[in-house]
């Protein structure tokens, strides 16, 4: 009988294995721990930083440079900027505390017309952008002075209190006495937020629009819609944070917002990760900047630093964050080699 031969497999060479899944960190890893770096930094310092009270008194601080810097994640991933925000919320407060106080429509309807008045605003500096062609820069600037005078006008630089305690509820309220209620409609406003960014195909567009705006154009995005909406939704939330501010102060202050608050958001969100020039960040990295921001002056507070220290802390980290995204962006080398030919 005939001998068959039979021909040995091979063993499977590694290419032919199933591909593995390489696991990657969340960009917003970095953010994070240089976040959990400031507390432990600040817990040492002072001994008793990271209490309850002290992390619930940093929370419900946080709660207007948090919704900032979520308003400004969406003009910035276009690669526009927003500066009318901080005065927005002075406007948004204002028109709460009037419809509240000369309307029959209580509190829903003051809640309300805060929003839409910062979706007003948004809205105009969108349509402004987009189709007289100027820069956000020049746009946003035009209506702070608007959004900042108008509650002046109204008011005669005078707050209005607001005494229904439903709607001061927002940002005085408790949850089972323990969890700030500005800090859930934060932390759900952002929630929503990053789903809108990241699982919609309007998401998908503006990260293509930041990306490369040209590009995106021969794609057949529509430009006009994702820069109308993007300054639409950030003049919304910078309403909602008016309201939310109004609500914990009791009164519609005409000058709300008109310090530090929207160069926090601006911070906040180019401190987690939000690129100045476009088509990259999120949501989550830039509520993490704005609590950066907060420990920071919470931190500064509690080892009772001179106030005129904070601005320059500040300033230093901001520098920093932008000197980074730049370099990311490869800006910093061009520039380099414009200047003096230098190899970088």
């Amino acid at each position: 009988m005939a001998r068959t031969e039979t021909t040995p497999t091979p063993p499977a060479t590694p290419s032919a294995a199933a591909p593995r899944k390489s696991f990657r960190l969340p960009p917003e890893t970095g953010i994070f721990i240089i976040l959990a770096l400031i507390m432990g930094g600040m817990e040492l310092l002072t001994g008793n930083f990271l209490t309850v009270g002290n992390i619930s008194t940093l929370l419900v601080n946080t709660i207007t440079i948090g919704l900032l810097a979520v308003s400004e994640t969406f003009v910035l991933l276009i690669g526009g900027i927003d500066l009318s925000v901080g005065a927005v919320q002075a406007l948004s407060g204002v028109a709460a505390a009037v419809v509240i106080n000369h309307t029959p429509l209580g509190w829903p309807g003051a809640i309300l017309a805060g929003i839409l008045a910062g979706a007003a605003i948004g809205f105009i500096n969108g349509a402004i952008t987009h189709y007289v062609n100027v820069p956000s820069f020049i746009t946003t600037f035009a209506t702070l002075g608007v959004a900042a005078s108008i509650p002046l006008i109204v008011t005669q630089a005078n707050p209005i209190p607001i005494f229904d305690n439903t709607f001061n509820a927002l940002g005085q309220g408790y949850v089972l006495k323990i969890i700030p209620i500005g800090v859930l409609i934060m932390l759900l406003i952002a929630a929503i937020a990053h789903v809108v960014l990241s699982r919609t195909a309007f998401g998908v567009k503006v990260y293509a629009v930041g990306g490369n705006r040209h590009s995106a154009y021969l794609a057949g995005v529509n430009l006009a819609r994702i820069d109308i909406l993007c300054f639409t939704l950030s003049g919304t939330i910078a309403g909602f944070a008016g309201v939310i501010l109004a609500a914990r102060l009791a009164s519609g202050y005409p000058t709300a917002g008109s310090g530090a608050s929207l160069f926090d958001g601006i911070a906040s969100a180019v401190v987690g990760g939000v690129s100045l020039f476009g088509g990259s960040g999120s949501v989550a990295g830039a509520l993490l900047g704005a609590i950066v921001i907060g420990t920071l002056t919470e931190g500064m507070d509690v080892l009772d630093l001179n106030t005129y220290w904070q601005p320059l802390v500040i300033g230093v980290v901001i520098l920093l964050a932008v000197t980074l995204d730049t370099w990311k962006s490869g800006l910093f080398r061009t520039l380099m080699r414009r200047i003096g030919g230098a190899k970088v």
